[in-house]
């Protein structure tokens, strides 16, 4: 069952964002002279019900996934790349290994529905199928491969908790995800495909104008264009099994009290899932980056989501989460480590 998705989340808390507050503005600087940092550690603060607060203790979970919608020649890449990228991953060679080691975040894949045949070294198997249905056709899944795969973004968050994470990044893996995030969006959103379809894995014009029309007769089929659809239900017709797993996993941090790193358009097509079935996880949620891909902002704008970065980035991974993450320590590190005006006998302002 999926009750669980619906249970509340705790509210940050107002006495330590107060005390946080109270400190920037008694730290050596003019107020607000740190813009979004100061922000960034008050909120922090009260979302860790904490004076002083932190991201050392950083994890990184990325789920994977195949797409049936593949057949329909949406990606530049064939499906097999997802495999691939799997052993990719264990191995160090991908970006987000790469970042993982830089900023000492230990690294967990999870195949939560990719054509992986058997279980892949290093790599944690916890899926209901490998790969969805072709959702131009008929539903990329059954009500009950939802649930196990919101259930799977459950447990990895579990497991990430125990290990003591302060703040999580959540990423994802899967050749044509970006097509079914755009099939979600717009069943969500009420917009028109073409208003939401991007490159992807690099398509050209020609094909992001039959990516648009693949997405835009598959709304129509399962009659998603009103922008009303009860979120699981759009998973099963147009979503992905790791997106479906990263919107468990996103409540799940939440009502775990651990904050999520957003990446970019997948799991921000997830965050919004994610607070459509339960609002009060929204608060958890802080938002990495802009990614170049078309339908970002609109997400990020049904989201009230404002990115800390805009390096015009669209790797998914969990890439663009994991390069921030030095900003938000960074912010943590001025908050808590930076003097005040009496204790550094400098003169505040009249």
């Amino acid at each position: 069952m999926d009750d669980w998705i619906h249970l509340p989340c705790l509210g940050p808390s107002a006495e330590h964002a107060a005390i946080a507050e109270a400190r920037q503005n008694q730290l050596t600087k003019p107020r607000g002279a740190l813009g979004l940092l100061e922000k960034l550690a008050i909120n922090l603060a009260a979302l860790q019900s904490t004076e002083r607060p932190s991201a050392d203790r950083v994890r990184i979970v990325i789920f994977a996934g195949d797409h049936g919608v593949t057949a329909q020649g949406v990606s530049a890449y064939p499906a097999a790349v997802t495999v691939e990228m799997l052993r990719n991953f264990v191995r160090g060679g991908a970006a987000i290994s790469v970042l993982a080691r830089e900023i000492g975040a230990p690294l967990e894949v999870v195949d939560v529905g990719t054509r992986a045949p058997e279980p892949i070294t290093g790599v944690t198997t916890d899926k209901p199928r490998c790969g969805t249905r072709d959702f131009s056709l008929e539903a990329a899944m059954t009500a009950e491969e939802v649930a196990a795969s919101l259930a799977s973004g459950r447990r990895a968050v579990e497991r990430a908790a125990t290990a003591g994470a302060d703040i999580l990044i959540l990423g994802e893996m899967g050749i044509g995800n970006t097509t079914s995030a755009t099939a979600i969006a717009a069943a969500l959103l009420a917009l028109p495909p073409s208003a939401l379809t991007g490159a992807g894995t690099g398509l050209d014009d020609v094909g992001i104008r039959h990516k648009a029309d693949v997405v835009a007769r598959a709304v129509r089929r399962h009659g998603l264009l009103e922008g009303n659809a009860d979120p699981l239900d759009v998973l099963v017709r147009v979503g992905g099994f790791e997106i479906a797993a990263l919107t468990g996993a996103l409540i799940a941090s939440a009502q775990a009290n651990v904050p999520v790193l957003v990446d970019g358009f997948i799991v921000s097509v997830a965050a919004l899932l994610a607070v459509r079935l339960n609002p009060s996880c929204r608060p958890w949620l802080l938002f990495s980056h802009r990614s170049s891909e078309t339908g970002h902002q609109h997400v990020l704008s049904a989201l009230g989501a404002e990115p800390l970065l805009d390096l015009k980035m669209r790797l998914g991974e969990g890439s663009g989460a994991a390069l921030v993450l030095p900003v938000i320590r960074l912010a943590c590190a001025l908050h808590n480590q930076m003097a005040t005006f009496e204790e550094a006998s400098v003169s505040d302002a009249m």
